[in-house]
């Protein structure tokens, strides 16, 4: 996610941005043009994805939420815009990489990745939707389908996993009324922007109550 993360050493782990970085772009990449378009239909496979993510990342924690998140852009490609193989690849790609700078190059976060798959002469489509997963916070505005899913994906999966995470059930039974009521608690996972998960569904045209089961639905399995 688009945060100032900690890898604190608790159960209950979010990755979340600071405040102050919905009102300025506190890792602005100074760009908005990513790849060479040349490149469009170049994908790496998830075997590939996976290797750069176990080499980069080692905390179990950040590759689960990096896993959750592309698990449930590629189901949304598939299942709610009739994505063909290779469409819903380039989603769940974007998902599966958009935080694998984050534990080696915190202070860089975003702009490694990027360079990595510019040099891998990957679909521009794709890197740009990693440029674009925080607008607030990397300076890069959201324009695909892709790019907006993956800022509102990215905001609630984390939020719903703490929510899981604090019930002894974990997913089980876990209905969109919990999920509402932890979002109305300012105390709970305080760290979390409210604002940014409201802008990123507004920019999706999508309600809470058109995302948050469908998260919950396709994270839990991962």
């Amino acid at each position: 996610m688009t945060k100032n993360k900690s890898l604190p050493g608790t159960e209950l782990i979010l990755y979340h941005k600071p405040h102050n970085a919905t009102k300025m772009a506190t890792h602005n990449l100074g760009r908005t043009v990513f790849g060479d378009p040349k490149n469009s239909g170049h994908l790496m496979t998830i075997e590939e994805a996976n290797l750069l993510l176990n080499d980069w990342v080692s905390n179990d924690r950040l590759r689960l939420h990096m896993k959750q998140v592309a698990a449930i852009m590629k189901a949304w490609a598939i299942e709610k815009e009739n994505a063909d193989p290779a469409t819903a690849l380039k989603w769940e790609l974007a998902g599966l990489l958009h935080d694998a700078d984050w534990e080696k190059y915190p202070e860089q976060h975003c702009s490694i990745i990027i360079e990595e798959l510019e040099k891998r002469n990957i679909d521009p489509e794709v890197i740009h939707c990693i440029a674009s997963h925080g607008p607030h916070y990397f300076g890069v505005e959201p324009v695909t389908r892709m790019d907006k899913m993956i800022y509102a994906i990215d905001e609630l999966s984390g939020f719903i996993h703490a929510v899981a995470l604090i019930r002894p059930t974990r997913y089980e039974d876990l209905e969109i009324k919990s999920v509402l009521k932890r979002l109305k608690t300012p105390s709970f996972a305080a760290q979390v922007s409210r604002e940014d998960i409201t802008d990123a569904l507004s920019r999706a045209g999508l309600s809470l109550e058109d995302l948050v089961p469908f998260i919950i639905d396709h994270q839990k399995a991962v």
